[in-house]
């Protein structure tokens, strides 16, 4: 009897606390209603937060910090935090790692080829209904090469953020001083001659391609070379344009050292300690990317487009750097996600990053930007890969998932570092690339 007593007793005390917290929550509930806002009062404390990996260092990983903070602080719906990968391949790789963990962010920085990957796996949301849904967007207004870069089959899987190209900086002072016109960076050949003149006159290098193989692929499509036959059966990178473009670096570098080359370390290591060598007179100029502006001074260097051979027109590649959303997300996440990349590629956010890196600004109005117009009148290196990208080859999208590039990339490595002939090189590459293309065709 007792027993049932003290039950009776703790259940009648357990619901005089329940009329208490209803009663609680009820004024609160009247609070946040009179004090919140038209759509029901939801406050910022109930904010979607998502991860946005990237993978940026230097200027270009701080201004994408500054982005950031500044969509957070620019609304109370969404709350954006940024991991910095050491670069873009280590971001795909830690992707990978985390869609199978089912452990994802729900926004991500990546190129065209990774985008198209995932989204044959299925790992990206498309982006349609999202695009549907927003009254304002534009799509007419994005730079067309751009955008459809992150179309696969039909379906929208990412946006662009900034667009890439490969262009030339060039110490003017030594060209002045040893009266070497800039018309000079015109083609290869020609520039090969001033390299040559500056390291016999100056004892620096005359210049430094950028180590990897974007690079040489790019003199290479500019001499009429293709990865690919036109129907997409024959690997064609051991054709007479490739074998004579890297037989051109390779003695430049290796026999004639007129070209130097960083390469290996952390991330984007060998990137920086390149440009430090042009600035720091180690150089006299390199191929780099058109993101490389916002790490130079331009009191010492000046910008050139890529140039092409003697009787062929320049055709390096311009490449879209793209956010894409992960399958993976929540709804409510993917919204959040589709929000902030909005967002960045506003006309107004993307002229400001243009501005701040150097990298391509992926909306044509943003060149209607006021402050934009007034930066390319004072700095006017910003307009140089514009021009370029008018021109430029799209990206390969590489059909077996990257095994043709894996293969071209192994063959720099072994022309630029281990000075193997390029015939050699190219020969063993293109056999394991068509192995892996044959594959494909054959399961398809």
């Amino acid at each position: 009897m007792n027993f049932i007593k003290k039950n009776v007793i703790v259940a009648l005390y357990g619901l005089v606390v329940l009329l208490m917290v209803a009663g609680c929550s009820g004024n609160q509930d009247e609070a946040s209603a009179s004090e919140g806002d038209s759509d029901g009062g939801q406050s910022s404390n109930s904010a979607v937060e998502i991860e946005f990996w990237y993978g940026l260092g230097g200027n270009l990983g701080d201004n994408m910090k500054r982005i950031i903070d500044e969509f957070n602080q620019s609304q109370d719906e969404v709350v954006v935090t940024g991991i910095a990968q050491a670069d873009y391949s280590e971001t795909y790789q830690k992707l990978q790692a985390a869609i199978a963990a089912q452990q994802v962010p729900a926004a991500v920085l990546l190129g065209s080829d990774t985008v198209n990957a995932l989204a044959q796996k299925q790992a990206l949301a498309p982006m349609d209904s999202f695009i549907a849904e927003q009254a304002d967007f534009e799509e007419s207004d994005f730079v067309e090469a751009f955008y459809h870069q992150g179309n696969v089959n039909g379906t929208q899987f990412a946006l662009p953020l900034y667009g890439t190209t490969q262009v030339l900086y060039y110490r003017e002072d030594v060209f002045n001083e040893l009266g070497i016109s800039p018309d000079a960076l015109n083609n290869w050949e020609t520039l090969l001659e001033a390299a040559e003149t500056i390291k016999e006159e100056k004892e620096i290098y005359g210049w430094m391609p950028m180590w990897g193989s974007g690079n040489l692929i790019d003199a290479t499509l500019s001499r009429g070379g293709t990865i690919l036959n036109e129907d997409g059966t024959e690997v064609t990178i051991d054709s007479e344009e490739w074998i004579d473009t890297w037989e051109f670096f390779r003695k430049a570098i290796h026999e004639d050292e007129v070209m130097g080359l960083q390469h290996g370390g952390q991330g984007w290591e060998y990137w920086y300690k390149t440009i430090d060598d042009v600035l720091q007179n180690r150089a006299a100029g390199y191929t780099g990317s058109s993101g490389d502006q916002g790490d130079l001074d331009f009191t010492i260097v000046s910008a050139h487009k890529q140039p092409g051979w003697e009787g062929d027109d320049p055709a390096p590649v311009a490449d879209a750097l793209q956010g894409s959303i992960t399958a993976l997300a929540s709804e409510e996440e993917q919204q959040a996600a589709f929000k902030f990349l909005s967002y960045f590629t506003s006309p107004e956010v993307t002229a400001d990053w243009s501005m701040n890196t150097g990298y391509i600004a992926v909306r044509k109005s943003a060149r209607d930007v006021a402050e934009f117009q007034q930066f390319a009148e004072e700095n006017p290196q910003i307009l140089v890969p514009l021009e370029q990208a008018e021109t430029a080859s799209t990206p390969f999208i590489d059909p077996t998932g990257g095994k043709i590039t894996d293969a071209i990339s192994k063959a720099a490595d072994l022309v630029e570092i281990e000075n193997i002939p390029a015939e050699k090189a190219l020969s063993d590459a293109k056999e394991e690339a068509q192995q892996a293309l044959d594959e494909i065709l054959t399961n398809n």
